[in-house]
């Protein structure tokens, strides 16, 4: 009988099993995610890179070079964080989700609907983090002026949604432009791909988010909200985002990179609107979480150290085994694997490695669809697994609300596997 093959890193001997690289690659995610000291996430990863290289584990070259295989992405982030705050800084989340409220008629059911929908459209073209950071603290104010009994209900869309409709568009989401990287399909392909994926993922969402807070949602709101007026310089903030949005678009469909056109777009957007703004630029600098762009460069460096232990090449061979002994097994395998990895170690460090394993398999459509839903989907599971929702924790705690780990795990449970298994099935469909 023919020996089972083991993985590279297993059949090593045990002086030269890469232990030193996970473990400190498991300690800059576990800090990332649990924020040790209060210190911003940032600070961990850029450590855990910084200790790779100075133990001499990770050479500086290689380091550097994982560095820039983010360059992309660090444009899009830049681009999209400077629209995100504009809209802020001028009042736009405030005035749409006010507009929500009103168009309420003092039903509760009907503003979460309206508010569902509001987060719907910022995550879609602003993406998730968007939403989780500056939609936030509207509607926890556009609630308070409803005097509602209950305003979570309405917080966890903001969470919730961040994640559901985060693969609608490539620009919905930073973990799309990772996972599928310098091979982004152009929007053409991208929405005959995704179109009903989305859709499933978002009505999944919806109906049983709003089950669950049924008995919430039985108090009727106030009728009359004040809805602020928009200045002129958050109309123009609101059509710069409707500028940028066609533009990323027009370059998604030429399969042009989407991250210098975001730049451009949200520094021509930024220019614009303070030409007209009572808001200098320092204000505004001064307000956008720069940190994001090390943490994600650090999470690029943890990630090229991990492909140098041969895990992403053993990895790849097992998805393509599977991938010819089932394709459509893989599908279901790779999506429920990543939805639920991610929330064990987040879906950054989870999404950067998948893209690496599915480049390097060379998986059919429907495989790296699942990845993708898995990885964008599968954290609305817990409080861990995406950047947006630490994000949208953090904006709660701001406006005095904590939310347990255990309380939202139970939520979750509830909520994202439903969604992912009716957004897988879609992408099977798709693909079939």
């Amino acid at each position: 009988m023919a020996a089972l093959a083991l993985p590279s890193w297993l059949s090593a001997a045990p002086w030269t099993m890469p232990w030193t690289i996970w473990g400190i690659a498991a300690a800059a995610t576990a800090g990332v995610i649990l924020r040790p000291f209060a210190w911003p996430e940032f600070i961990w990863a850029v450590a855990g890179a910084a200790l790779l290289v100075g133990l001499g584990l990770l050479p500086a070259a290689d380091a550097l070079a994982g560095v820039a295989r983010g360059t992309d992405v660090y444009l899009f982030l830049i681009g999209m964080m400077l629209l995100a705050e504009l809209a802020r800084q001028e009042g736009l989340f405030d005035w749409l989700a006010a507009k929500a409220a009103a168009h309420a008629r003092g039903s509760a059911s009907r503003l979460f609907g309206l508010v569902f929908a509001v987060g719907t459209l910022v995550t879609v073209l602003l993406s998730n983090d968007a939403t989780a950071v500056v939609l936030t603290p509207a509607v926890a104010a556009v609630v308070r002026a409803a005097k509602a009994r209950q305003a979570l209900p309405y917080l966890l869309i903001c969470a919730f949604i961040a994640n559901a409709a985060s693969f609608v568009l490539p620009i919905s989401n930073p973990a799309n432009l990772v996972i599928y990287g310098s091979q982004m399909p152009p929007l053409l392909r991208w929405l005959p791909t995704y179109a009903l994926p989305s859709v499933a993922s978002i009505a999944a969402t919806y109906l049983v988010l709003r089950w669950t807070q049924r008995a919430r949602l039985r108090d009727p709101v106030a009728t009359d909200i004040a809805v602020p007026a928009l200045r002129p310089a958050g109309k123009l903030a609101a059509a710069g985002i409707a500028a940028t949005a066609l533009v990323l678009l027009a370059a998604s469909a030429r399969g042009i990179p989407l991250g210098l056109p975001t730049c451009a777009a949200g520094l021509a957007t930024a220019i614009l609107v303070l030409s007209r703004s009572q808001s200098g630029p320092l204000a505004m600098v001064k307000d956008i979480a720069w940190g994001v762009l090390p943490l994600v460069a650090g999470l690029f460096v943890l990630v090229e150290a991990l492909q140098r232990t041969g895990i992403t090449d053993d990895l790849a061979a097992l998805l393509g085994d599977l991938v010819r002994r089932s394709p459509a097994g893989a599908t279901w395998a790779a999506g429920g694997v990543l939805a639920f990895g991610c929330n064990l170690v987040n879906n950054l460090p989870a999404g950067l490695l998948a893209g690496r394993v599915v480049q390097l398999a060379q998986v059919p459509e429907p495989v790296r669809a699942a990845v993708l839903i898995g990885v964008d989907l599968g954290p609305n599971l817990s409080v861990t697994g995406s950047l947006a929702t630490i994000l949208w924790l953090t904006a709660l705690r701001r406006e005095g609300i904590r939310v347990s780990a255990w309380r939202f795990l139970k939520l979750g449970a509830l909520v994202m596997p439903p969604a992912l298994l009716l957004a897988v099935a879609a992408a099977l469909l798709v693909g079939g």
